[in-house]
């Protein structure tokens, strides 16, 4: 267990500063002071450490949603608002981008993705396609997990703004399940209306420390200055 708390530490500081890409397994291996045995018998690779703290932080994502949601708010909205702070995490350093779309790229994490969504999907969902099984939105969930790598990807500029992606992002997702169009509408403009940079600042720094504290490691003064470059 040790072992594994070093590995999970230098890996979120390391990906953080240099992003998934960036990152070598020998640099990790050299900064949590472990063997290469040591580590391919826990995690196997880069991959597995991966899919840990994906699960990890997707858990945090929904639970940090339903604080910014209101009390009256509907479970659209929920959805709105969560993928919403996923977009616009990525907006914050391109470290954060490559983890994210590392994230929504490698079978495993992206089986994750779609198997712990697809539930929350259903529920959140499922009046708007009554005829519609969780099998179903299982496959609707891999088409929309697409569309969010796409534009995860894409960085914005003076001409693609925040906005304009998460307009075009939740239009077609919220269509996708069926949410009929004045309903969108006052969906995306009360997202449009919120200040999602400071909300997703806050989310990621409460989601750093979420994982600092679960594998007990200590959230330092390194760490935080490379969350937000």
């Amino acid at each position: 267990m040790a072992a594994k708390k070093r590995i999970l530490t230098a890996c979120v500081r390391l990906f953080i500063e240099r992003g998934y890409n960036g990152t070598t397994v020998a640099e990790i291996i050299k900064e949590a002071d472990v063997s290469a045995s040591s580590f391919q018998n826990i995690f196997r690779s880069k991959d597995g450490v991966l899919s840990e703290l994906a699960a990890f932080m997707f858990a945090g994502q929904f639970k940090a949603a339903r604080t910014v949601a209101g009390p009256d708010d509907s479970p659209a909205m929920l959805y709105a608002i969560e993928t919403a702070l996923q977009l616009t995490i990525t907006e914050l350093n391109d470290n954060l981008r490559d983890i994210y779309v590392e994230v929504y790229s490698h079978e495993a994490t992206m089986e994750y993705i779609y198997q712990s969504t697809t539930a929350e999907l259903y529920r959140i969902f499922g009046s708007y396609l009554p005829d519609y099984t969780e099998s179903d939105f299982y496959e609707l969930e891999i088409g929309s997990a697409g569309i969010m790598r796409g534009y995860m990807s894409r960085g914005c500029d003076m001409y693609f703004t925040l906005e304009r992606k998460l307009e075009r992002f939740l239009s077609m997702s919220l269509g996708v399940y069926n949410v009929p169009e004045d309903e969108r509408r006052r969906i995306i403009d009360h997202i449009l209306e919120l200040d999602m940079r400071a909300i997703a600042t806050s989310v990621l720094h409460e989601l750093v420390q979420m994982l600092a504290d679960h594998f007990d490691f200590a959230f330092d003064d390194e760490i935080e200055s490379a969350l937000v470059q």
